[in-house]
């Protein structure tokens, strides 16, 4: 049976239009640019969009399933879940889980159980190094064939320079690219959170910008001399900007993710510690939140494209491991179900971004990049579509997350933009309740 998605509100070359879209056989077999929506035949459903915003899948290229190994975390089931409800229909799982992403037999588990159970598309990433030691490079071709669509070590960076100048050898001969983890040990001494005024006023031992821009740096000029596809993860500092700027420049094929925390949040807004000496450890992420001068390089980066892709480092945890000490609780806070809203929000209704810009760095950005079939709403492409109320207002609350992680830094804030509905390859995969209820 054939869907009709009528009166949606669509963005193209900064002209707002009303389409209608009928989706077939999974796929989108025509849209229509009018004010009425098309007679169709009777075997066909019709959802009336009542001018919600229509856009394709969101598309992520980091996040952490947790699974296999840390399901109290997270799983597959539950972190699909969380990415259909925040619009995204296609995710890239690190693979740091417990065993690593190293072998092609864990590779094959990610793929069955999200084609199984999942509610988005779920692309693994294999390792770069065994066990992600950074001692032995893995089975790189092996991994490709069992189907992984970039090598990466996240949650560490590779230490050592020759270990990453081979790594980046080998994924150029398979056309892999490598995403890379970029922090250098020495410099990061188990600090938690930004070297900067917040540490320093606290006490609390911090990581300094040149961690991350120091790898970056190294990296850029073993992505030039191997010819590698060198993408950076979650960037976080003014002088990375500036590298990858001029690399860009200079015809180096390196590629560059930002995440909604990063563009939104510094180390300055972190809560003072409490009456007992307590960080609010949902502000502990890695690379940690920067300066305001960070902060606002990272947005010049991606306005004019220096950054390339919006990603959420959706990184779950247990409520226990979160209620440790500053040192002691793990990096990371969630992102999938808030993404969208907190960009709409805070940049494009404060007039910084268009729509049309930050649903390109959601949407076809990522794909371009490393070579998807998705990430646009048009005839003959897949039916990943995503439904947006951009006008309603609502709070943020972590209890009502599908995700198993309720680390958060963005709890109680009120934001626009909420996705409604997601369909993946046809089928409705996530709706909101209120927006059942509209359809009857």
């Amino acid at each position: 049976m054939a869907t009709l998605l009528a009166n949606g509100k669509y963005v193209k070359n900064g002209t707002e239009m009303t389409v209608h879209v009928l989706v077939e056989d999974g796929r989108i077999e025509k849209i229509w640019e009018s004010s009425e929506p098309p007679h169709t035949e009777k075997n066909t459903e019709t959802i009336d969009l009542k001018g919600k915003l229509i856009s394709a899948g969101f598309i992520d290229m980091h996040v952490h399933l947790r699974d296999p190994g840390f399901e109290a975390k997270e799983d597959i089931v539950t972190g699909t879940r969380a990415a259909a409800r925040g619009g995204f229909t296609t995710v890239a799982c690190m693979p740091n889980s417990r065993p690593v992403t190293d072998n092609p037999e864990t590779v094959t588990y990610i793929r069955e159980k999200a084609d199984k159970q999942g509610s988005a598309r779920v692309l693994p990433m294999g390792a770069i190094t065994v066990r992600e030691l950074g001692k032995e490079l893995t089975d790189m071709q092996a991994l490709k064939e069992a189907g992984v669509v970039a090598l990466s070590d996240d949650g560490v960076g590779v230490q050592e320079g020759r270990m990453m100048m081979d790594a980046m050898a080998e994924a150029t001969k398979l056309g892999l690219p490598v995403v890379a983890h970029c922090e250098d040990n020495s410099l990061a001494r188990g600090g938690a959170i930004h070297q900067g005024s917040y540490a320093e006023k606290h006490g609390i031992r911090g990581i300094p910008n040149e961690a991350e821009s120091v790898h970056i740096a190294r990296d850029i000029l073993l992505a030039e001399a191997t010819g590698a596809h060198y993408h950076v993860c979650h960037i976080s500092t003014e002088q990375s900007v500036w590298m990858v700027r001029e690399a860009k420049a200079r015809g180096i094929n390196v590629t560059a993710e930002v995440c909604p925390h990063h563009l939104l949040l510094t180390d300055e807004d972190i809560p003072a510690p409490d009456a007992d000496g307590r960080v609010n450890t949902d502000f502990k992420m890695n690379p940690p939140l920067r300066s305001e001068r960070d902060r606002q390089a990272l947005l010049e980066g991606l306005k004019d494209g220096t950054i390339d892709i919006i990603v959420t480092d959706h990184a779950p945890h247990t409520r226990e491991e979160k209620d440790q000490d500053i040192y002691r609780a793990p990096f990371g806070i969630v992102g999938l179900e808030t993404a969208f809203p907190l960009l709409y929000t805070h940049l494009v209704k404060t007039g910084m971004f268009t729509l049309e810009e930050i649903l390109y760095r959601m949407t076809r950005k990522p794909a371009e990049l490393f070579g998807l079939p998705w990430g646009e709403l048009k005839e003959g492409a897949p039916a990943d579509i995503t439904v947006i109320d951009l006008e309603t207002e609502k709070q943020v609350d972590r209890e009502k997350f599908l995700s198993k992680g309720k680390n958060t830094p963005f709890h109680g804030w009120k934001l626009k933009g909420w996705p409604v509905m997601t369909m993946l390859n046809g089928q409705i995969v996530w709706q909101e309740e209120n927006f059942i209820k509209e359809r009857g």
